[in-house]
């Protein structure tokens, strides 16, 4: 089967469970950012020269497609979604950013006025994955106030990622070599 199907050549993409929507709907746009989000993340895994910060990226990712399946979900399907084995956004995987933020402060990381992006490479690629996870937080939240999303948790997830990432590229501006927390 090719990549090519041509079904989103009038402008509709699929959903979970073969549904169509409009590719410009809110709910494709929320997924859209966060499948950005999870490229940017690849970015800044690939130029990570500190595996404090790579080994951290990957499980991040991951967590990024169970965030995106749920997101392509219509709210009528996502009661099902679950009972097919679909894991969903929960309280443990922002827990997970909750414990990396901690390690990361515990270092005593201090920051006075505004972060300026492009100290290096790697710290740049962190704050375009964490303005590319603002927008996606946006776009998710609009899908909350219009009721097409369920679970709050994302959220939740997305605004705990980006402040990871700010502390990520503040964290890799300050190491000298390949060092962790």
């Amino acid at each position: 089967m090719s990549i090519a199907t041509k079904t989103g050549d009038l402008g509709t993409t699929g959903l979970m469970y073969n549904r169509r929507i409009s590719k410009c709907h809110p709910r494709v746009e929320a997924y859209g950012c966060v499948d950005e989000l999870n490229a940017s993340l690849g970015l800044a895994r690939a130029t990570a020269e500190h595996a404090f910060v790579r080994d951290n990226l990957l499980p991040i990712q991951q967590d990024l497609v169970v965030l995106m399946g749920e997101l392509a979900t219509a709210v009528k399907d996502l009661p099902r979604y679950p009972t097919d084995g679909f894991k969903l956004v929960t309280s443990d995987m922002t827990a997970r950013l909750d414990q990396l933020i901690g390690k990361i402060e515990a270092e005593q990381i201090t920051f006075k006025g505004w972060a300026t992006p492009g100290a290096n490479l790697h710290a740049a690629s962190l704050d375009l994955a964490r303005t590319t996870c603002r927008r996606a937080e946006r776009r998710v939240c609009a899908l909350h106030e219009a009721n097409e999303l369920q679970n709050p948790e994302i959220i939740v997830y997305l605004n705990r990622l980006a402040d990871l990432l700010w502390l990520f590229a503040r964290w890799v501006e300050t190491q000298p070599d390949s060092a962790s927390p």
